[in-house]
């Protein structure tokens, strides 16, 4: 009777820490974020310029915005997963994909926020096909906005890349390189600290920007219009329907944002709503 009375105990223990458990993951993951305060994960320049706008809108509406800065692309997301920060806006969609495979992040795309068209920079020649025998080029270091660079060089007809590679191309993938062009990994932000080292150059446009430079000095770029690399607001999954998100949509989506985005960047910057 006594053993009996024994493994009874031991299995409602058991089954009541099991219960404990599963209540906690349920709350851990369903819980939606507060709709009074959220930190947010931007990229210095453009993007933490324009949430500094949507913030001023969310006050007037009982929301803080508070706004976390970086200079790289990655540590924002290392943020969003381990939680210091509840949301982002600064990274394309074919970045984050790229992400989630590599890190197995489990991030969503809440809603899109603006294109920075990516241009090529020059302080030595006015035209890509300038470009001599030889040349050093730069481009980002980072497999998905290297592919991208390296596009933009292709249109131009002076090198071209393997068919087929998806998102992902690096120096590595070309098919054909006629000037033997010497081309450079570079971090993005560091690109247009020295751009005077090279031909020419990739430059993400949030980085031009931070430099005073304009897709206008450009001798390429990617298209305006129809742009196929938006950025997006993005947060951990399963948040992307919560309250605060959608709030935050309607102050972006806002024509006050659009307006600012059209005056102060005048073209470089285009707003995906």
């Amino acid at each position: 009777m006594k053993k009996t009375l024994t493994k009874t105990t031991a299995l409602i223990f058991s089954l009541f820490g099991i219960i404990l458990f599963l209540t906690g993951c349920g709350n851990n993951s369903s819980k939606p974020l507060s709709t009074k305060s959220i930190t947010v994960g931007v990229t210095a320049g453009p993007h933490q310029q324009i949430m500094e706008q949507v913030k001023k809108i969310a006050a007037k509406h009982g929301l803080t915005i508070n706004i976390r800065s970086f200079t790289d692309y990655n540590t924002p997301n290392s943020a969003l997963n381990s939680g210091d920060i509840q949301a982002s806006s600064f990274e394309t969609g074919q970045f984050l994909k790229q992400q989630m495979a590599d890190k197995n992040y489990k991030f969503v795309k809440a809603f899109k926020t603006v294109a920075l068209p990516m241009g090529i920079y020059s302080n030595k020649i006015k035209n890509l096909k300038d470009l001599k025998t030889g040349a050093k080029i730069a481009v980002p270091n980072d497999a998905t906005q290297e592919a991208r660079a390296l596009r933009i060089f292709q249109k131009a007809g002076v090198l071209k890349l393997k068919s087929g590679l998806g998102l992902k191309a690096t120096k590595n993938d070309l098919a054909a390189n006629p000037k033997k062009l010497k081309i450079y990994e570079l971090d993005a932000s560091q690109i247009p600290k020295q751009l005077n080292e090279f031909d020419a150059a990739a430059i993400n446009s949030n980085f031009a920007l931070d430099n005073n430079m304009t897709l206008k000095q450009a001798i390429a770029h990617e298209p305006l219009k129809n742009n196929a690399w938006p950025n997006y607001f993005v947060v951990k999954a399963g948040h992307q329907n919560d309250k605060v998100v959608k709030k935050i949509e309607k102050y972006y989506h806002s024509d006050a944002i659009k307006n600012y985005v059209n005056k102060e960047f005048k073209g470089a910057l285009i707003p995906e709503w």
